[in-house]
């Protein structure tokens, strides 16, 4: 399969909007962790309909599941990308893989904490 540079700009960004709603409908429907994770995120907006949170909240809350998501996407492509390269066990991509799933974990801690700080008051 030859790549074509489309420039036009309007049928360029069609395209491009295109490959990324594939991505991210492969990434739901393959991934187990974006299961996990997108499956949370819903749940947030239905806890957020359902508590009626400020709109402030619903920034903060969208911006919180949406930084785990991405990254949760970019640790996969990572991941995949190694795999490709080095099928087979190998102490460089595993420390490569290791450290991206690092960045998952720092990113769903800061979404941990921003959910409780909007649930855990309405609790009380």
């Amino acid at each position: 399969m030859k790549f074509q540079k489309d420039n036009s700009f309007f049928t360029g960004r069609l395209k491009s909007v295109g490959f990324a709603l594939k991505g991210a409908y492969k990434l739901i429907t393959t991934e187990h962790s974006v299961m996990v994770q997108f499956s949370l995120a819903v749940l947030l907006v239905i806890a957020g309909f359902c508590f009626h949170i400020s709109k402030e909240e619903w920034m903060i809350q969208t911006l919180a599941f949406g930084l785990v998501l991405g990254i949760e996407s970019l640790n996969t492509a990572v991941e995949k990308i190694a795999d490709f390269i080095h099928p087979e066990f190998h102490d460089r991509i595993g420390f490569i893989k290791d450290i991206a799933a690092g960045a998952v974990m720092f990113a769903a801690t800061a979404a941990l904490v921003v959910g409780l700080l909007i649930y855990v008051p309405k609790f009380l």
